[in-house]
């Protein structure tokens, strides 16, 4: 800005008086012009840009995928608050199968590009619903995670009403009249309890008693009443079909505990709590939707159906076949006398003792058969381990430490990314397959067996006596002792190592006490340690 005065105008007269704030203003008025000059300028820059690209490019199009994620999501999100689909059940699939999501965009982007190949103008597809489809993968994502917690915490807390109602309406209790009700023998007893915990036992006459304890959560003594009549436990018996029944109420819940005949067989649908059983003579079907089922002392077979969330079982001192499918969380068997097969996932741990007939155990990583567990096996999302087993044992599995201890019988396993160490206790044949990790044996001084070692990326260490082996992929075939028995080593990436032991002396078995509840201990000195 000038200190000097303005020009005298045209025409003569005396120049207008000096004034600082009208020279301010306007100077302040031509830089304001100045910015829009500009700003007009960029603007006529910019149109000018866009209309090269649009005539070199093709004008924009907005995309399908958009509002059909919008119109998907609006679908789901009707159905689960019309309660055609549960909520817990839609979230545990998501979390799950959210890359489908990926998958299907995908597909309906290469079907836009073919179709816009086709114009005779090209064009532009809008990507507005990157920005949904970004979120949808966190959400994924989120209720993947939430869905390994949430099972866990749910089979901590149980999920049941109260937990979740704590904060809510106040609780009212009530004991039903007990039910009472002679039944034919060798009767099929159904029971069917969507919201509470099942406690069945076995009696000494033929009869079914019922003794039902009912929560309601209510703001008054009458409408928990109208919550106690509806959730009332029933009783209906059809020549040799007995129904011990409830329709339940999401306000409230209803334990129940039965007294069945030693004869008669069981069915249990369970839908929020858990199943216990003991004493059963005839075996058990049992469906557990969201809680832990739990046996003790059961003659004859049991089936378990893990519907939807993660519940623990254990079963203890069961004179039959045990199936189970579904997933759970922990999983506890222990002195069972039939044939035990599972098929799903388990999310926490799998420990199980003295089996004896064959178990065969299905996961999503993992494959494994053992004909006799007289030990005892341990399985986690690091670690496979399992000592002191009869017959042959299979293993086919992957992220997992493998770790066989006292196998007497034939061994074959395959792993990657992960460790396989093999104690047979004798001469038994061995194959071991490790894409990604070390191989290890360990043989005792006696040993008798024809070795054939390989590795691409390793080493072939021994301490027995062998050929020299060199280079990258490396192969040697010996002979130990007097040979016979067949043992192939193979570790693409990795190492393998054939170690000396001392042998393993047959143990005496520790006596069992009388209606153990509880696993036992190891019965034979563990193996010397090996490192992981």
């Amino acid at each position: 800005m000038s200190s000097m005065p303005p020009s005298p105008p045209p025409g003569g007269g005396p120049p207008p008086p000096y004034d600082p704030h009208t020279q301010w203003r306007v100077y302040r008025e031509q830089q304001k012009a100045a910015w829009r000059a500009q700003r007009e300028a960029w603007k006529a820059q910019h149109h000018a840009w866009k209309a090269g690209y649009t005539g070199s490019y093709g004008p924009r199009v907005p995309s399908v995928i958009g509002p059909l994620l919008l119109v998907a999501i609006g679908v789901v999100a009707l159905l689960v608050y019309s309660g055609r689909i549960a909520a817990g059940d839609f979230w545990t699939w998501y979390g799950r199968w959210w890359p489908l999501l990926l998958i299907g965009a995908g597909l309906a982007m290469l079907g836009e590009w073919a179709l816009d190949m086709r114009r005779e103008t090209p064009v532009r597809r809008g990507g507005s619903f990157v920005g949904i489809l970004i979120l949808l993968v966190i959400v994924g994502l989120g209720a993947a995670g939430w869905n390994k917690f949430l099972g866990p915490m749910r089979a901590e807390w149980g999920d049941h009403g109260d937990f979740f109602n704590m904060f809510g309406l106040p609780e009212h209790d009530n004991e039903q009249q007990l039910l009472d009700v002679q039944i034919p023998a060798n009767a099929v007893v159904e029971i069917q309890n969507p919201r509470g915990d099942v406690s069945v036992t076995a009696g000494d006459t033929p009869r079914v008693q019922v003794q039902a304890h009912q929560v309601a959560y209510a703001n008054s003594d009458a409408d928990a009443q109208k919550i106690f009549d509806s959730e009332a436990a029933h009783v209906t018996v059809s020549g040799n079909a007995v129904l011990v029944n409830s329709e339940g109420n999401k306000s409230g819940r209803l334990n129940l505990s039965v007294v069945i005949p030693k004869t008669a067989h069981i069915t249990v649908n369970a839908g929020h709590g858990d199943v216990t059983a003991a004493g059963l003579g005839a075996g058990a079907n049992i469906t557990a939707s969201h809680g832990d089922v739990h046996l003790n002392t059961i003659q004859g077979s049991v089936q378990v159906h893990f519907s939807t969330d993660r519940g623990d079982f254990s079963a203890h001192q069961v004179n039959g076949d045990i199936v189970a499918d579904g997933r759970c969380n922990d999983l506890t068997l222990s002195e069972i006398k039939g044939s035990v097969t599972l098929n799903g996932d388990v999310f926490g741990e799998a420990h199980m003792e003295s089996l004896s007939g064959p178990l065969h155990l299905h996961t999503s990583v993992t494959d494994l058969q053992v004909a006799e567990l007289p030990g005892d096996l341990t399985l986690n999302d690091e670690d496979l381990r399992v000592t002191e087993a009869k017959g042959q044992v299979r293993v086919v599995t992957h992220s997992k430490d493998v770790d066989l201890s006292q196998i007497s019988g034939e061994s074959y396993v395959e792993d990657r990314d992960g460790r396989i160490s093999i104690e047979p206790a004798g001469n038994y044949a061995v194959d071991a397959k490790n894409e990604k990790g070390d191989v290890e044996l360990t043989l005792p001084d006696n040993a008798s067996v024809a070795v054939n070692a390989r590795t691409h990326n390793g080493d072939i260490i021994s301490d027995f006596a062998m050929p020299s082996v060199e280079g990258e992929s490396k192969s040697v075939t010996f002979q130990i002792g007097s040979g016979g028995t067949k043992i192939a080593l193979s570790a693409d990436n990795g190492d393998v190592r054939i170690k000396k032991g001392s042998g393993f002396p047959a143990a005496p078995k520790a006596p069992v006490p009388p209606n153990a509840q509880h696993l036992k201990p190891p019965k034979v000195p563990p193996p010397p340690a090996v490192t992981q």
